[in-house]
């Protein structure tokens, strides 16, 4: 039930997707991390303040590691939203599991271990294509640096990801890991924005307007929680069905795009929909077994056996 976390997580990601679209046609890249930065950080603070919860922690070079592959992963998704195809964006990014699963397969193999999750890793692989199905990606060749960057986005989540679940098992709650996150999100935004000037005066696109402030306290907000959960999924859940849940943003997004860009959706797309759908619950199915086998992972955790 823990993994189920991504599902919210998913959701939220997904609305913040959509903001992120609108906005990268007044702000750009850097402004865009930036602002998401400041909202998380703001809420997180004065949650925590409220809570009592201590900033104080024994892990700072795991979660400066995590800030900063994190920060250098949504740059690079945010960029590929902003300049591919959103189809083609969110397929690429959400790549990711398929990583975490191939690294999961490797290290079975590596230290040769009789429980690789065959058909959690084969419920990953249906689920992308899925996506595929779905979104049926398809990039212009003078998009092919941006098609790699989305690329590269899915590698660098995929490790950060696998940080996150570090993190919580070692005993870092979800509200501390996501601050320190926001954090690098806000001095990399800004940072990043003086860079991209260069000798140019610098120019900030001021939220003034209604439509741009809502926009980017959507993208804080929506963010904060949809870290938060997918903090707690990674944490308590199964690394496997958590990824493998994560595909249901795809499913989200494309609710969002029927409800905000009005897009029609052929037989591929919602045969891809029901290939996503089924295959997250055939993996939560295969794991919540009562079976030796479907307890598996808690024996052949690489991630938990590092801590």
């Amino acid at each position: 039930m823990q993994s189920l976390w991504m599902l919210f997580a998913s959701f939220m990601f997904a609305a913040m997707g959509v903001c992120v679209k609108l906005a990268s046609e007044t702000f750009s890249t850097s402004e865009i991390v930036m602002y998401r930065g400041l909202v998380g950080m703001t809420v997180l603070f004065c949650m925590m303040r409220m809570q009592g919860a201590s900033f104080r922690t024994t892990m700072p070079f795991a979660h400066l590691w995590r800030g900063v592959v994190g920060v250098v992963s949504l740059w690079l998704w945010f960029y590929a939203i902003a300049r591919l195809p959103l189809a083609t964006a969110m397929t690429l990014n959400y790549m990711a599991p398929i990583w975490i699963a191939v690294w999961l397969f490797l290290h079975g193999w590596w230290h040769a271990k009789n429980h690789i999750e065959w058909p959690l890793i084969g419920a990953v692989f249906m689920s992308f294509i899925g996506v595929t199905l779905l979104l049926q990606p398809a990039f212009h060749s003078n998009q092919l640096f941006e098609a790699m960057l989305a690329l590269s986005s899915s590698v660098l989540s995929a490790m950060a990801y696998m940080q996150v679940r570090k993190l919580g098992l070692a005993g870092e709650p979800e509200a501390r890991v996501v601050f320190f996150f926001s954090i690098t999100n806000f001095v990399a935004g800004l940072v990043g924005h003086f860079v991209e000037s260069g000798s140019s005066p610098v120019v900030w696109h001021s939220p003034a307007n209604a439509k741009g402030a809502l926009l980017l306290l959507g993208i804080g907000l929506c963010a904060t929680a949809a870290q938060v959960a997918m903090t707690r999924a990674y944490r308590l859940g199964n690394t496997l069905v958590v990824a493998n849940l994560q595909y249901s943003g795809i499913v989200f997004s494309s609710f969002w795009g029927i409800l905000v860009f009005s897009d029609v959706f052929n037989w591929h797309s919602w045969a891809g929909i029901g290939i996503i759908l089924l295959s997250g619950m055939a993996a939560t199915f295969y794991n919540t077994r009562n079976t030796e086998r479907g307890k598996a992972i808690a024996k052949t955790d690489p991630i938990a056996s590092e801590v």
